[in-house]
């Protein structure tokens, strides 16, 4: 069975600015979604923030292997509710990628945990992203180094937790360098963050960028982690223990009582 992906993207710059639209005429998901269904492994489709419920509804998010999230300009008009409802499916199991500008996202930061911020600049430069993990599936296929000749400047300091691996890392022609490609474990789901993808470059057009995106998705696709409650344990009462033991105290709690934790 194909991997099963939803490309998610507010679907906002290719309506109102129009070296957007010409750079992506099918939108920044459709594009990255034909660049998955060319590939047999994978069953990609799309959703945005204009559908009702953003298009993640409970039941679309059960049939979702893995999401990618690209926003920028509306971060604040996602809907709290479909917020916990991506980190709920998140912690089931569900994979997730986040692409450049959604560093900023409800949902990421949610999951890290941190404000997430980091210095931009908005130069059209050169960037050179470096291999740092090159036998990491993510990199698989892709040579030791590539550039993108037009690019948006991210720099460090990047406010996020430190990550499981680091899979690329950026130098600019300003100076700057930046970590581009982060892993984190979240509950049950991977999560994967890669920085290039700035909206009036032709960024997801480039075959190793392209590369980079199919091989995130087979690396976040976890079939054995999805579970259908992240609830249902360790949460709950352990009333027999398997060596003896004397209670010592009062206890605060009783057996099936309402609200029991």
């Amino acid at each position: 069975m194909p991997i099963r992906v939803t490309v998610w993207n507010e679907n906002i710059h290719e309506q109102e600015n129009k070296v957007v639209a010409d750079n992506y005429p099918l939108g920044i998901h459709g594009t990255i979604a034909a660049v998955l269904n060319a590939d047999p492994a994978f069953a990609a489709t799309t959703a945005t923030l204009q559908e009702p419920e953003h298009g993640l509804t409970a039941e679309r998010l059960a049939q979702t292997d893995v999401l990618f999230w690209w926003g920028h300009a509306a971060h604040g008009d996602v809907d709290d509710a479909v917020v916990e409802r991506v980190c709920e499916a998140v912690w089931s199991g569900m994979g997730m990628v986040f692409l450049h500008s959604a560093h900023f996202s409800k949902p990421f930061k949610r999951l890290m945990g941190t404000a997430c911020n980091l210095t931009w600049r908005e130069a059209g430069e050169r960037e050179r992203l470096w291999l740092t993990s090159v036998s990491h599936p993510i990199a698989a296929g892709l040579p030791d180094h590539f550039e993108l000749e037009n690019e948006e400047m991210y720099g460090e300091p990047f406010g996020v937790p430190e990550p499981l691996e680091t899979v690329f890392i950026s130098w600019f022609s300003g100076g700057e360098v930046f970590r581009s490609g982060l892993t984190y474990k979240r509950g049950a789901g991977n999560v994967f963050y890669f920085r290039p993808g700035h909206e009036t470059y032709p960024t997801y057009h480039d075959a190793n960028v392209q590369t980079v995106l199919k091989n995130a998705a087979k690396w976040a696709f976890n079939p054995a982690a999805r579970i259908a409650d992240p609830g249902a344990a360790p949460n709950v009462p352990v009333t027999e223990a398997l060596e003896p033991i004397e209670e010592r105290g009062p206890r605060l709690h009783h057996d099936g009582e309402e609200g029991y934790r």
